[in-house]
C-alpha cells in the first residue's frame, strides 16, 4: 500500500531522526538524494535554485553543491535577502554557484522556496517566481512539495508552483497523492532518508495489495450462495442501459449470483441479455441501488434498506438517503452529485475532494467513494484512500454504473465497504489502462475479470 502522512507526523519523525543522527546528516541525506534525482541535467546546462529561508532551501542549496561538482552550472536566486540556510548557502557558493537577483532564462529550475511547514498560497516575490516557472518553459523540479500547495488538505487555495516533477523525502505527503494539489506535483520520486512516521493519513492501493481481496475469493468447497448474492435495483424503462451495465459490473466481480429487481419488462430484457441473472426474490448479501432508477429510485432504496444488507447507493438514489444510514453502505457520487447533497456547487467539491468526502462519510455514517481524476474513498475512523489507477478514457457514459455493480459484487462476497470501494476503483482504473484508448462502459465490464485475475495472480 502506498502511504502518505500528515505534516505533524513527518515533523515528529524528522525530529526523532535528527536526534539519533550526527548534526546535519538528515539534511545531507536529502540533498544527496535530490542531487541523484537530478542526474538527468546535462553538464553545462544552467539550473536556477529558488532558495527559500528554511530547511527546504537548505536541501536545494546542498544539492546544488553536488550538481556543481558534476559540471552543472548553478544560479541562486534568494527569496529573502536577509534569510537563508547559512551553511548550505556557504557550501553552494564555495562550490561555484553564482548569485542572481531573479530567475531569467535558465532551462532548469529547482523550487526550494517553501516546504511542508509553510502556509498555502504564495505572495509577492514567491508568487512572481512561481509564475515565471510556469510561463518560462523551464523544467521545474520541486523540493519535497511544490511551494504554495496545501500539504495536508491537498487543495490549491492560492498561487503555487506547478512542477514537472517533485522529489520528496522520507514519506509521501498528502498533497502529492490527492488532487487537485497532486496535479501541481508532476511525477513524484521518493527519497528514503530513514523516517518512521507511524500510521498514515492517506493510502493508495497498489498491484501488490491483492490480500485485500482474500475475504471475497471462493473457497475450495464454495458455491454460488457462499460466494455471495448481489441484488441489483437499477435501471428503468427510460434508462434500461443502466440495468444492463450494473449487472455487467456485478457479474465481473466475485459474487456467485446476481438477482435483479425491477419492472417485469426490464427484467425480461436483462435476462435475455444475461441469462445467469435471477429475477425471483430471495436473500442477497448486498444491494446496488440507484443507477438509472429515475423516479423509482426512492422506493427501491427504501425497500433495499428494509432488508438490512450492505449496499452500494449511486446516482438517483443519492437524493433519497436517510439522515443517517443504519446498514453498511457505500455511496458513489461524482462531484456534482455530492455538491447537490451538500447544497453547494460542483466547483467547491472539485477544489476540496478530500474534505468533502470525509465530511460526507462522517455525516451519513458510511463509506464515500467520490469519483474523479483521483477518486477518494473515505470512511470515518479509517485512513482515507485515493485511487491512482485509470486514465481520461474512463470519462464515458455508463462507466460509473459498471463501477457500482462491481463494488456491489465485492461487497456481497464479504469485503467491507471501505475495501470494496478501494479494490473496485483500482481495478476499474486498471481496466481502462489495459484498454488504453477510446472505450465504452461495456468494454470496461468485459475487461474487469481479466484485471481481477491478474491482480490475484500478483499476490
Amino acid at each position: 500500500m502506498l502511504t502518505a502522512h500528515r505534516v505533524d507526523d513527518i515533523r515528529a519523525a524528522e525530529a526523532a531522526a535528527m536526534a539519533a543522527l550526527p548534526d546535519g546528516e538528515l539534511m545531507q541525506r536529502a540533498a544527496r538524494g535530490l542531487a541523484d534525482a537530478l542526474s538527468d541535467i546535462p553538464a553545462g546546462d544552467v539550473l536556477v535554485v529558488l532558495a527559500g529561508p528554511g530547511d527546504n532551501g537548505g536541501d536545494a542549496l546542498y544539492a546544488a553543491s553536488h550538481l556543481l561538482d558534476r559540471g552543472v552550472r548553478v544560479d541562486i536566486a534568494r527569496l529573502d535577502d536577509g534569510r537563508v540556510h547559512e551553511k548550505a548557502w556557504a557550501a553552494a557558493l564555495a562550490a561555484g554557484a553564482q548569485v542572481v537577483d531573479r530567475p531569467t532564462a535558465q532551462p532548469w529550475c529547482l523550487d526550494g522556496m517553501f516546504g511542508i511547514g509553510a502556509r498555502p498560497g504564495l505572495l509577492d516575490r514567491a508568487a512572481e517566481w512561481a509564475e515565471w516557472a510556469r510561463s518560462s518553459g523551464a523544467t521545474t523540479v520541486a523540493v519535497d512539495v511544490p511551494s504554495g500547495v496545501d500539504v495536508d488538505g491537498g487543495t490549491l487555495p492560492g498561487v503555487h508552483v506547478e512542477a514537472d516533477r517533485t522529489v520528496t523525502f522520507g514519506r509521501h505527503k498528502i498533497a502529492l497523492l490527492a488532487g487537485p494539489a497532486a496535479d501541481a506535483a508532476g511525477e513524484v520520486q521518493l527519497v528514503d532518508i530513514g523516517l518512521d512516521a507511524g500510521s498514515p493519513a492517506l493510502e493508495a492501493v497498489e498491484d501488490s495489495d491483492a490480500s485485500l481481496l482474500e475475504p471475497a475469493l471462493p473457497g475450495a468447497h464454495g458455491h454460488k450462495y457462499t460466494r455471495g448474492v448481489v441484488g441489483v435495483a437499477a435501471g428503468s424503462d427510460h434508462y434500461p442501459g443502466a440495468a444492463h451495465l450494473v449487472v455487467a459490473g456485478a457479474q465481473a466481480g466475485t459474487a456467485g449470483m446476481v438477482r435483479f429487481s425491477g419492472s417485469e419488462a426490464l427484467g425480461a430484457r436483462v435476462v435475455d441479455r444475461t441469462p445467469e441473472v435471477v429475477l425471483a426474490a430471495g436473500r442477497v448479501q448486498a444491494w446496488v441501488v440507484g443507477p438509472g432508477g429515475g423516479d423509482e429510485a426512492r422506493e427501491r432504496l427504501a425497500t433495499a434498506l428494509a432488508f438490512g444488507a450492505p449496499m452500494v447507493i449511486d446516482a438517483d438514489a443519492l437524493d433519497a438517503i436517510p439522515s443517517r444510514l443504519q446498514v453498511p453502505a457505500l455511496l458513489t457520487p461524482h462531484a456534482g452529485e455530492l455538491a447537490a447533497m451538500f447544497a453547494t456547487d460542483r466547483e467547491a467539491v472539485e477544489a476540496d475532494p478530500l474534505g468533502y468526502a470525509g465530511q460526507a462519510a462522517e455525516r451519513w455514517g458510511c463509506t464515500v467513494l467520490l469519483k474523479g481524476p483521483r477518486t477518494i474513498i473515505a470512511t470515518s475512523g479509517r485512513p482515507t484512500r485515493v485511487n491512482l489507477s485509470g486514465n481520461a478514457w474512463l470519462g464515458t457514459a455508463g462507466s460509473g454504473d459498471v463501477l457500482a455493480g462491481f463494488a456491489g459484487s465485492l461487497l456481497a462476497s464479504g469485503l467491507s465497504p471501505h475495501d470494496a470501494a478501494s479494490v473496485a476503483a483500482f481495478l476499474h482504473g486498471r481496466a481502462a489502462e489495459v484498454l488504453d484508448g477510446p472505450l465504452t462502459a461495456t468494454d470496461i465490464a468485459d475487461t474487469l475479470p481479466l484485471v481481477l485475475s491478474d491482480f490475484v495472480g500478483d499476490e
